[in-house]
């Protein structure tokens, strides 16, 4: 089957918006086939040429979304040969764009009643990708798993709060304010500075 035929990518994302209006009020466990297909306005048989079941389809959207949240993640990176915080482009930041395009996803992930399990598929999807990109080299001697979960869990805050006040702000403004909260932090810290200048 081909994956790009318009039919296709057409009933995919028929059946990733119908997950995800069921998901705002049923967990994904409680979703039926049938349930879904009514959702989507496709019938059972078309599900199944594409999916084994729905875990199938939500692993589908998780992996996609994910990916997406990699590439806008190390956006940043692609402009220096060594990214310093205190020097970051605002305009480089990808990350609250990427949460912008995902919102209906990320409602369900900051809503009170959601399984934390989606919650945590972001925060370590998140403390990977400062493992393996981030700045932490500028902290010092810090003990590097604790800052990086200091680091995950800050910008996990920054989008629930994002969440919490209905996405109101614009990407390009929470951009800035994270540009500003690293600025903060280098002006601070001696130990960046310092490490910094090596």
């Amino acid at each position: 089957m081909n994956e790009n035929d318009l039919r296709v990518v057409k009933t995919k994302q028929a059946l990733h918006q119908a997950l995800l209006a069921l998901l705002k009020t049923r967990t994904l466990e409680s979703i039926s086939v049938s349930t879904l297909c009514r959702e989507a306005g496709i019938n059972r048989g078309t599900f199944y040429l594409h999916y084994k079941d729905i875990g199938n389809l939500f692993d589908e959207h998780l992996h996609h979304l994910l990916q997406d949240l990699e590439d806008s993640y190390i956006e940043p990176y692609r402009h220096v040969s060594r990214l310093i915080s205190s020097h970051l482009d605002p305009s480089t930041i990808r990350i609250f764009h990427h949460v912008k395009k995902y919102q209906p996803f990320y409602e369900i992930v900051f809503d009170k009643k959601s399984p934390l399990s989606y919650y945590y598929s972001l925060f370590v999807k998140i403390k990977s990708l400062m493992q393996d990109n981030s700045m932490v080299d500028q902290w010092g001697d810090g003990d590097m798993p604790l800052l990086i979960a200091y680091q995950a869990n800050a910008i996990m805050g920054l989008l629930v709060q994002w969440s919490e006040d209905g996405f109101a702000r614009s990407p390009e403004y929470m951009n800035e304010q994270l540009a500003y909260f690293l600025r903060i932090k280098d002006e601070g810290g001696e130990a960046v500075d310092d490490a910094s200048s090596d």
